[in-house]
């Protein structure tokens, strides 16, 4: 893992609710359709797992997506994830209203996001961060860009760093 810089690690440190858009970030966004034209998608079981932890560290997750998907909603089940926000064309009065909610501050939440249409979201945000392949206008925007592609680590990588810095160190993540 590369070497993160001393605000992104206080970012981090402060963070308690990180939400995830899921096409792009969660998944390759490749976009699968079955014949019936139900829409299947592909989760990795080390960014589950990774959700899993930050989540029994103490912050919350939470998905934000703008499309709406079955299978988003049963992955969210299987890993515990309560939060669910599917079907939203305009992100930052669902980012808002999610953290009246839980009552947050934005300075405690974190995003991360891969289009434009989470800039809204990404600028908010008290750590914004995005996948390797998100558009330029996208990565020059966040605090943290994951070494790992979407769907493939990146949301992984994303929940270490946040167990690291949350654990005061750079050493192994808590359980």
């Amino acid at each position: 893992m590369k070497e993160v810089a001393q605000e992104v690690r206080e970012r981090a440190r402060g963070n308690r609710l990180m939400i995830f858009d899921v096409d792009g970030v969660l998944t390759d966004g490749t976009l699968w359709y079955s014949p019936a034209g139900e829409a299947l998608k592909a989760f990795h079981a080390l960014d589950g797992h990774g959700l899993k932890m930050l989540a029994a560290s103490g912050v919350g997750c939470a998905l934000l997506s703008g499309r709406k998907s079955k299978a988003v909603a049963v992955r969210a089940r299987e890993l515990g994830i309560r939060h669910v926000l599917q079907g939203i064309d305009d992100k930052r009065p669902a980012f808002e209203g999610l953290l009246r909610k839980v009552k947050l501050t934005s300075a405690q939440a974190g995003y991360m996001g891969d289009e434009l249409v989470d800039l809204p979201v990404l600028t908010r945000c008290g750590f914004a961060c995005a996948p390797r392949e998100a558009p330029e206008a996208v990565r020059s925007r966040v605090h943290y860009v994951a070494d790992a592609p979407p769907g493939r680590g990146a949301v992984r990588g994303l929940c270490e760093l946040v167990l690291r810095a949350q654990a005061g160190g750079a050493g192994a993540c808590r359980p």
